[in-house]
């Protein structure tokens, strides 16, 4: 199985590449279209602002080829929120594949949130052999609402989309590759999709 995590300078990419060779799989690390396309499996990682993060997408033409992916695709935390149609951080346009924009967290909470919360209401193949109430652990200030593509939801002053999917697309605000024996599962079940 061919797996790519799309390089494009914003990421916390070499802790998803090990979390995934603790699995038994190798993943290349490419930001070549051909590459992109041809692979089984894509995981479109993100850390850092979403402007920049955008900038830098549209530099290497991923942004158009992104949305057109046919494989299983994986975006995860800013990757995620990227696969939105707009995000409130830097005034940014996403690449409109969920329909919801992403909202800075008010300020009646301690932005960012960072730690382990618990996930609820999970659907999906994504979240194969996970149990409600499970914990993930999050490191964020922007988040998506609840929506029709919401597959999991956690909580942090308001309910929000932990985990979002439309087709063959997949997303989730925590990180997979943080979350331990649960978030090793989920990669598991993404890879086995």
């Amino acid at each position: 199985m061919k797996i790519v995590i799309i390089n494009y300078g914003a990421g916390n990419i070499q802790s998803i590449k090990f979390a995934i060779q603790r699995l038994g799989y190798e993943a290349i690390l490419s930001n070549d279209v051909d590459e992109i396309k041809n692979a089984d499996k894509v995981i479109f990682p993100g850390v850092g602002e979403a402007s920049s993060a955008m900038k830098k997408l549209k530099e290497s033409g991923l942004d158009s080829l992104v949305p057109l992916l046919k494989q299983p695709v994986f975006g995860i935390c800013l990757g995620m929120q990227l696969m939105c149609n707009s995000t409130e951080e830097g005034n940014t346009i996403g690449l409109g594949i969920f329909n919801v924009d992403v909202v800075r967290f008010s300020n009646k909470v301690k932005v960012p949130q960072i730690g382990w919360n618990q996930i609820t209401n999970i659907k999906s193949d994504l979240f194969k052999d996970i149990s409600e109430g499970e914990y993930i652990y999050l490191v964020h200030s922007f988040y998506a609402p609840l929506c029709k593509e919401t597959i999991a939801e956690t909580e942090y002053g308001i309910t929000y989309s932990a985990a979002l999917q439309k087709n063959n697309f997949y997303g989730t605000q925590f990180h997979p590759e943080k979350s331990s024996e649960v978030g090793e599962q989920i990669l598991k079940n993404f890879l086995e999709l």
